[in-house]
């Protein structure tokens, strides 16, 4: 197989191997493997390294933001998710008065945290 290693595409293409890495997690740029699980960096991967460099340049946005996009494209629920949240206008639940609105709101963000924060602590 031929190709260079993750260090050598890092000294070529000016990111770390831990971005390199990363890159690859989200699903931007597919070495291929050798027999014992090396990565391999050729042609095509460098070219998608070099492009990935110049579009986040151009556009002003980073590797999670285009990571994001991605997976928007590949998984149809959350791409639906995301539309409906989007589309979605904030509407006052009919039970709540208005004058009790904001505090109904607060409320239920105070829930949100510490379910948030209950289960963080129980994951420690």
């Amino acid at each position: 197989m031929n190709g260079l290693t993750i260090h050598e595409a890092a000294a070529t293409t000016g990111w770390s191997p831990r971005m390199l890495r990363y890159i690859e997690r989200v699903g931007l740029v597919e070495p291929a493997r050798t027999a014992a699980g090396y990565r391999l960096y050729g042609a095509e991967q460098l070219q998608r390294l070099r492009t990935l460099r110049e579009l986040l340049a151009r556009m002003s946005f980073g590797l999670a933001e285009l990571g994001f996009a991605l997976r928007l494209r590949r998984e149809p629920q959350l791409r639906e998710a995301v539309d409906a949240w989007l589309d979605a206008v904030p509407e006052r639940p009919a039970e709540v008065a208005v004058d009790d609105w904001l505090r109904w709101e607060q409320e239920k963000h105070e829930a949100l945290l510490a379910a948030v924060h209950n289960r963080e602590m129980e994951i420690a």
